[in-house]
């Protein structure tokens, strides 16, 4: 009975659900697109290229681990952590000679992969793929074969592959520079090389002899990984199980199928995890955001039927007949809602996922993967939020005695009831509480998920509180508004007479500026501020910089015995882990550093700081219980283990990373050894400077300014990645603000058409209607820039140790213009609309 009468409603009040069924599918949508992205985190593909001809791949391990046992009531624990490192871990060479006599081996092929970046101008447009370099001897990996000329036997030939000959219009005979390890060098192309399944889609593979490729690895001794081919007759699973058995008791890795794609491409293997992190925090913020906007959306829709609902009372329906009447009327639009909003979530998801490669954050050999799972979980989640939501905005009406549903029906309640009164207290302490914490997170990784958090239980406990906010906002606004006229003196009175509905209104206005303006300002508050310490802490004259891969040692050497040169630092950075913690690190030329470089000591001295010496930020010195003198233990990126004497402790760890060693230390264990930038001290002109480096393609000599300036890009860059990820999130609060604001001015057609027989003219009436709409976007920016304000500035204590973010004053303007464009428009357009049949037939018009 009850479900035939819940669908004649649906049928009946199509326009009242149509704002119910919109808030739903866009939220499924969004809950199908971050899930498509966990579940890529969790379960995308990574196909293998360069070793598609081995069946086997023996690697180092990619993990820095660590054990715990504990003893606790007469039981032993044994806990087994692992944790990936920042670079390429290396093989020692002698494996090979293990494996050469197992049985069931055919061939081993070491494989030696470095970087290699052609730098000359007619390689063309490389930034689409990255280039390695490798030796001839591992082409078989693939298989390579020569399509033309022969293969590198000097160390001055190269073999290139056909596609990337091909965009570069080069052939055998002609000269190529490439840029490695070492200094750029010029080579002689002696051949072509094709693989046999056709180009490689997500590389560029340049060839060369096997003393040179072992002398651009630059780590004699070791290899990248090894290529096992089995003997005639012998199956991959019984190939793997003997080389297993083989290397027992080394750390080797041993690999096959699809498993052979992540030791080959380590940054998707990495870019697992962050898409896993990414996908749940949007998710997780998104389900907020969606619960939030939804119950909000469901509220406005059962007070629109108030009246509806009260007569239902009044003719004897139960109070579990009212709720199981909504609750049925909300599955009803959810189920439509959630299998609408899903399906358009799976698009969304390739679209999102396609910019998140565009961009750089998410590798193309990371292969998008999409099952059902996303999509139903979106409707369950859907179905789960309707139900909820009418059941909660279902409690009054069902709960009250008949005759008051119809008293209120008339008339709104002078305040909410106590429960939502302390429910919406107790919300907005725990905001408190969150913001509070925030001050004294001094991590990305632990304040960033807080910082989204924070903006919306904030914005939770404005939609508890919201209408007594708004009357209390009225109160400061009588003033003002009626000194407008009798558009404003009716906007008022609506302020105070219908603070409910004004409320709803109110809620996502203040989530979406709250959102937006943190979204917009969280990254630069901690950029601007890392790019202030390292301005500060930058002695130097001059900063050389590449546009290729980095600046080679060899630069730096010739600018060092350069006269009038009093010191160059070179600066390579990386990521290191102390147990399993990661920080990020840098290491720098030892040799006249401090007249290049000031991080701001506060305990310690860098005099004498050499190869065994570190120095730490008051951060990371916090963490880890640090001071000059101490022994620090850590693991470097590619899994080397050292220890190090920690000789001082500095203050600007934003600006320069948390843990600086000697540059010789850092560059032998990371994959690009080239350094990101070498500090001058110098009299000498940019122009003689420049003259010493000229043998150096790419190479710049540029002031500290625009070295900040190339920094400042690089900042806004990866910022991009952030704005796009809460996008999908923003975009949907701001239909929500529509959609509610449509709501609450379609269903007050009735009121309208009093107005005009009362004598208010078509023109008065729309001017009330702006004058509200002004009314509830000055409310609602001006709590969600609160909220924004002191987010951010908990966000900025922690981080920086400043109560002062970053806030782009046109940046702020522009995002309230965009709040009163949509305000406006979604109380204009319906506010039309409901202006347009005769008020005379409106009034006598059945309800």
């Amino acid at each position: 009975m009850m479900l035939r009468y819940a669908l004649q409603t649906v049928r009946d009040r199509k326009g009242g659900f149509l704002g119910a069924f919109l808030a739903l599918m866009c939220a499924a949508a969004l809950i199908t697109a971050c899930g498509t992205l966990l579940e890529t985190g969790l379960r995308g593909t990574i196909q293998t290229e360069r070793y598609a001809a081995a069946p086997v791949v023996v690697s180092a391990d990619q993990n820095v681990h660590q054990t715990t046992v504990k003893h606790k009531k007469g039981k032993t624990k044994v806990k087994h952590k692992a944790k990936p490192i920042a670079e390429r871990a290396w093989l020692p060479d002698g494996i090979a000679h293990k494996l050469k006599d197992v049985p069931g081996v055919g061939t081993v092929v070491p494989e030696l992969t470095f970087l290699a970046a052609p730098l000359t101008p007619a390689a063309g447009d490389l930034t689409d793929r990255p280039a390695y370099g490798h030796a001839w001897e591992s082409a078989a990996l693939t298989p390579f074969r020569l399509v033309e000329g022969k293969a590198p036997r000097a160390a001055g030939d190269l073999v290139i592959d056909r596609d990337f000959a091909g965009r570069a219009h080069l052939s055998t005979g002609d000269r190529l520079t490439v840029q490695s390890t070492q200094a750029p060098r010029s080579y002689r192309i002696t051949g072509v090389a094709s693989p046999a399944e056709g180009a490689l889609a997500h590389q560029t593979s340049l060839f060369f002899s096997a003393g040179e490729a072992e002398r651009l690895a630059a780590h004699p001794g070791r290899i990248t990984t090894l290529g096992v081919m089995p003997a005639r007759g012998t199956a991959t699973d019984d190939l793997k199980k003997a080389v297993t058995e083989a290397l027992a008791g080394t750390k080797a890795q041993v690999s096959t199928g699809d498993d052979r794609g992540p030791v080959e491409f380590l940054d998707a293997a990495g870019a697992r995890v962050k898409l896993v992190s990414m996908g749940g925090a949007m998710g997780g913020t998104s389900l907020l955001v969606a619960i939030l906007v939804v119950v909000g959306t469901f509220a406005l829709s059962v007070q629109q039927r108030h009246r509806e609902l009260a007569l239902l009372r009044a003719i004897a329906a139960t109070p579990k007949q009212i709720r199981g009447l909504l609750g049925r009327e909300a599955l009803i639009v959810g189920a439509a809602a959630g299998v609408t909003g899903s399906l358009a979530g799976i698009p969304l998801g390739g679209w999102l996922h396609g910019k998140f490669v565009d961009l750089g954050a998410v590798p193309a050999t990371l292969e998008r993967t999409v099952s059902v799972f996303p999509l139903f979980a979106a409707v369950a989640a859907t179905l789960l939020g309707a139900w909820a939501a009418a059941r909660l905005s279902a409690r009054r009406i069902a709960r009250i005695r008949p005759a008051e549903a119809l008293a209120e029906a008339r008339v709104e309640r002078a305040r909410p009831p106590w429960s939502r009164i302390v429910v919406g207290l107790v919300v907005l302490a725990g905001g408190a509480v969150l913001v509070a914490v925030l001050s004294v997170l001094r991590t990305e990784p632990a304040s960033t998920p807080v910082t989204f958090l924070a903006v919306v239980v904030l914005s939770s406990a404005v939609a508890l509180l919201g209408p007594l906010v708004v009357r209390a906002a009225a109160a400061i606004l009588r003033g003002p508004l009626r000194l407008s006229g009798p558009g404003g003196r009716l906007a008022h009175a609506n302020l105070r007479g219908n603070a409910a509905r004004m409320a709803a209104a109110v809620t996502p206005l203040a989530l979406l500026t709250g959102m937006t303006c943190t979204v917009l300002f969280v990254q630069p508050t901690l950029g601007d501020a890392a790019r202030a310490q390292a301005r500060d802490g930058i002695r130097a004259d001059w900063v050389l910089a590449a546009q290729g891969p980095g600046v080679p040692a060899q630069a730096a050497q010739k600018l060092r015995t350069t006269e009038g040169v009093e010191a160059a630092t070179e600066v390579v950075r990386t990521t290191v882990r102390v147990g399993l913690d990661k920080y990020p690190a840098q290491g720098v030329s030892t040799a006249g550093l401090t007249r290049t470089w000031d991080p701001d000591v506060t305990a310690g001295s860098l005099k004498g700081f050499g190869k065994d010496s570190v120095a730490v930020s008051e951060l990371a010195a916090d963490q880890l219980g640090l001071k000059p003198g101490s022994t620090l233990k850590l693991t470097l990126g590619d899994g080397t283990k050292t220890a190090l004497k920690v000789s001082a402790v500095y203050a600007r760890g934003l600006g320069f990373g948390d843990l600086t060693m000697a540059h010789d230390l850092v560059a032998r264990h990371v994959d690009n050894p080239l350094a990101a930038t070498v500090l001058i001290k110098s009299d000498r002109s940019q122009e003689q400077l420049a003259a010493g480096v000229a043998k150096f393609p790419g190479v710049r000599v540029l002031a500290p300014a625009a070295a900040d300036n190339l920094q400042a890009e690089r900042q806004q860059a990866n910022a991009e990645v952030n704005y796009l990820a809460m996008g999908l999130i923003l975009a949907f609060t701001a239909i929500a603000v529509v959609n509610t604001l449509a709501m609450s001015v379609s269903e007050r057609i009735r009121e309208f058409a009093m107005l005009r027989l009362a004598g208010a003219s078509r023109r008065q009436v729309l001017r009330m209607l702006r004058t509200e709409a002004l009314s509830v976007l000055f409310i609602g920016t001006a709590i969600g820039s609160g909220i924004a304000l002191a987010v951010l500035t908990a966000f900025s204590v922690g981080m920086t140790g400043s109560a002062a973010p970053s806030i782009t004053p046109l940046v702020y303007v522009s995002v309230v213009a965009v709040a009163a464009l949509l305000a406006l428009a979604a109380t204009a357009l319906p506010g039309r609309v409901a202006l347009r049949p005769r008020p005379v037939t409106v009034a006598t018009a059945k309800e």
